[in-house]
């Protein structure tokens, strides 16, 4: 690989950083919305799809129903609301076709660095491209007004896995689902998953069957609710409504069925470890321990629940082809997994089903008039700007609701600001934070994951704007409110066109 240095310099209005779910609706909102901006996204992997074209993993699916998780533009026209992969896949490059956005999108553009200047009030980028055919790496520069990270939050190269004493003595497989071979055959196979989250949770059951056995190993129990994959009222209104109505009809009825359920199951936790208990009893074999098993030290919802389509991981446990253990981990062994009970779990295949890194901006340097930030000592705007960051918005969705839903609120607030600040003359805004103002982590989840990432991560307030609401319709009502107030600070310059610089086309 040979590394090549491009003289020109390229700027847009905007740049859209990452070409999943989150990017490849805001591509669709601002190319449609915002129609005299220059706009590109840019990609570093090789395809779209982020998270859903990265995971391989068997069963991997939505964990959210795409009535919600789906885009408010375009109905979700599959049966099946819990999807899979492949067919979400399909929808996004369903998206991209339908809204002419391949001509806006650049594979294997990795953004390395970002340095904003005020002097331009513009954002230079250092971008290396990859060709597909030899693989050398040209480093390119684009200027860009506004960034909009679409980056997700957890680092795409590396997974979490914790250090297992033993590791190498084990004579099995080991694998981590973010890094699933391709042609990995565990049928007949003894298989171990570790861990109890969503990722767990659904390889159960999609591996149970094909495997001799597959054994769930859990340090700490989660919740686990059934749902229906097929929404049946949801198609019955698509047939009355038609479709884009009966869509939004649905969309209607699921956030605030959702936004009940999660404000119910807090404000009564008690009743709500109840009534999962309850059900988790009707999914299971007479006799099965649901207490050691499925009655976690937390309440409902200082996690993520976890969702079992259909039930399909209590039948799995039912059909004998699946189990549950809880226990701790001493060491591996050459057979498997030696517990701190004693007993030895063996395995041909360990499944280390244990998290993620989370990582905001793929860990790029963001310097401001020649400063390098540390963004942990940023402060959340509206849940999307950062204080001290000018021009730099970024995508994180609900952790309690459908992802998609807080993107799209989002992109609203964007656009409105964008225009707020064309007809004022400004181009350049940021947030100034509060002096002395409490803070907290931004991420209020308790998982291992969010536990760990705490130092190097935004922070929110004790109050809007800058705390991060996790709840649709307290985001809808205040991001479609005014869009300045006091905590935004804006101005303007005049920017100077640097030699060998050439302006794009607008879209």
């Amino acid at each position: 690989m040979t590394d090549e240095v491009s003289d020109a310099i390229e700027e847009f209005d905007v740049v859209v950083i990452g070409a999943g779910i989150s990017g490849i609706g805001a591509a669709a909102y601002f190319s449609r919305e915002l129609p005299g901006k220059s706009l590109v996204v840019l990609e570093g992997r090789d395809n779209i799809g982020g998270t859903w074209d990265l995971f391989r993993y068997p069963g991997i699916r939505s964990d959210s129903d795409l009535h919600t998780f789906g885009y408010e533009f375009k109905p979700w026209r599959h049966e099946a609301a819990i999807a899979d992969a492949p067919l979400i896949r399909e929808y996004l490059q369903e998206t991209v076709a339908e809204n002419d956005l391949a001509r806006l999108i650049r594979l294997r553009h990795r953004v390395v660095r970002a340095d904003w200047s005020t002097v331009d009030s513009r954002w230079t980028l250092r971008v290396e491209a990859a060709d597909p055919a030899t693989g050398s790496v040209t480093t390119k520069t684009i200027r860009a007004g506004w960034v909009f990270a679409a980056t997700g939050y957890y680092r795409y190269d590396k997974g979490f896995t914790p250090e297992f004493p033993g590791r190498e003595d084990f004579g099995g497989t080991i694998v981590h689902p973010q890094h699933w071979p391709e042609n990995l055959d565990y049928s007949g196979k003894k298989v171990v998953v570790i861990g109890s989250g969503a990722t767990a949770v659904t390889l159960v059951p999609a591996m149970a069957g094909t495997a001799q056995h597959v054994t769930m190993l859990q340090r700490t129990p989660t919740y686990i609710m059934s749902l229906a994959r097929v929404d049946r009222l949801a198609l019955t209104l698509t047939k009355l409504l038609g479709e884009k109505r009966g869509y939004a009809a649905t969309r209607f009825k699921n956030i605030w069925i959702e936004h009940g359920i999660v404000k119910g199951l807090r404000a009564f936790p008690k009743i709500g470890r109840a009534l999962i208990r309850r059900e988790n009893l009707k999914r299971l074999p007479k006799g099965f321990d649901v207490d050691k098993h499925f009655n976690p030290p937390y309440d409902p919802w200082d996690q993520r629940l976890c969702l079992a389509p259909d039930g399909d991981f209590f039948d799995a446990i039912s059909a004998g082809t699946a189990s549950v253990v809880t226990d701790s981990i001493t060491r591996f062994s050459k057979r498997g997994i030696v517990l701190e009970s004693g007993e030895e779990l063996e395995a041909d295949i360990i499944v280390t089903a244990t998290g993620l890194n989370m990582r905001l901006f793929d860990g790029m340097p963001i310097v401001v008039d020649g400063r390098e930030t540390d963004i942990a000592d940023s402060v959340s705007y509206r849940g999307m700007l950062l204080s001290g960051i000018p021009n730099w918005a970024m995508a994180i969705g609900y952790t309690t609701s459908s992802w998609t839903l807080k993107v799209s609120l989002m992109c609203r607030y964007f656009i409105d600001l964008v225009r707020h600040m064309d007809a004022h003359g400004h181009d350049r805004v940021v947030p100034v934070a509060v002096p002395g103002m409490p803070r907290k982590p931004v991420m209020d989840l308790k998982a291992g994951y969010a536990k760990r990432a705490e130092k190097r991560l935004p922070k929110q307030g004790p109050a809007a704007p800058w705390r991060m609401a996790m709840s649709f319709p307290e985001d809808a009502k205040a991001l479609r409110g005014p869009v300045a107030d006091e905590n935004l600070e804006f101005g303007s310059a005049r920017v100077v066109a640097l030699p060998g610089e050439r302006r794009s086309a607008h879209v």
